[in-house]
């Protein structure tokens, strides 16, 4: 069998009307794409986190107004109640919106639903939850302070400021820095206040 043979044999097998010319041949995308493409990835992550209903970007931290709240399973009173929050101003982290229901998390991956109303943009957080020894506050942030006070893992603090290293906190009478790694309710490197 001839080259030519072999050759028309394959175009036997292939009918016009099924491979148009159009799709069969590849062709490459302009370099000018791929830049595009990259400068819309860069965009999204500079911007940050996408706004949810309220116009505030997701996910973010919050604090109960007070107590008791019921969370739902879904988004609304028709909802079964899933647990009741009884600590006033305990730390959630909202990570999704429907409405004027928030959808939240605590600091142990607990989640479900609560009313927008219920919460507060007023910070707070937790000490270390997941620490087994206590943790230092100390009088100015940085590790050679002197320690004002030695917190137990889960104390609640009222958050001040955080710079994405330490914040400013305060807790009964004592008021002082702690690690920001070293606290639940801010992100790492999360900057607010001052």
């Amino acid at each position: 069998m001839s080259s030519s043979t072999a050759g028309s044999n394959i175009a036997d097998h292939r009918s016009p009307s099924r491979f148009p010319a159009r799709l069969v041949r590849a062709r490459p995308i302009p370099i000018r794409w791929f830049f595009f493409v990259i400068a819309f990835a860069a965009a999204a992550i500079v911007a940050g986190p996408a706004p949810g209903a309220s116009g505030f970007p997701l996910p973010r931290f919050a604090s109960l107004k007070g107590s008791p709240v019921n969370v739902r399973v879904g988004p609304g009173v028709q909802y079964k109640v899933k647990w009741v929050y009884v600590m006033r101003s305990l730390p959630l982290e909202i990570y999704q919106e429907y409405g004027h229901w928030r959808r939240v998390r605590d600091w142990e991956g607990n989640s479900g639903w609560v009313f927008g109303s219920l919460l507060s943009s007023r910070r707070t957080g937790l000490a270390a939850p997941w620490s087994k020894t206590n943790i230092a506050l100390r009088k100015r942030p940085n590790e050679q302070s002197r320690v004002v006070a030695w917190l137990e893992p889960k104390v609640m603090l009222e958050l001040a400021d955080c710079d994405g290293e330490w914040c400013r906190v305060a807790v009964k009478s004592f008021t002082g820095f702690i690690r920001q790694t070293h606290l639940w309710g801010t992100y790492p490197g999360e900057r607010f206040g001052r």
